[in-house]
């Protein structure tokens, strides 16, 4: 039996790396005994929350891992889209009584350090994971 199910938000932007976080969520959620059992893309991290919130509505999902890399560019619109979306998740989180775990890396980070953070993915699982076992 499946411990935890879990919808994964995953941004569009960035794939390349996005792909690589969420295979890894993926195999973590198993090795924990639960899974991904939808995913949703959406174009970004800003774009999340609406696709955070039909997750939390079903009654099937028991915590949202959102995976993405907002990496800098040459303004601050990396700090302010992960400042808004980050809000907004936490209040989702709280709305719905269900943990939504932050898998984001960024701001103010660049292609490079994406690549080496890919494993914030499977830092979302564990503490989905957590989050749920401890509020039972």
């Amino acid at each position: 039996m499946v411990k935890v199910r879990i919808g994964a938000v995953v941004s569009e932007f960035n794939y390349d790396i996005t792909h690589m976080m969420l295979e890894l969520a993926k195999e973590h959620a198993k090795f924990l005994e639960s899974e991904i059992t939808e995913v949703i893309t959406v174009p970004g991290v800003f774009d999340m929350p609406l696709a955070i919130k039909k997750l939390l509505k079903q009654e099937d999902i028991d915590a949202v891992v959102t995976i993405g890399a907002v990496i800098e560019g040459a303004t601050s619109h990396d700090e302010i889209v992960i400042q808004h979306a980050s809000r907004k998740m936490t209040d989702l989180s709280l709305d719905y009584s269900k943990p939504v775990a932050l898998g984001i890396t960024g701001p103010k980070m660049t292609r490079l350090e994406a690549h080496q953070r890919i494993d914030y993915g499977k830092r979302a699982v564990e503490a989905a994971v957590k989050m749920v076992e401890r509020l039972q």
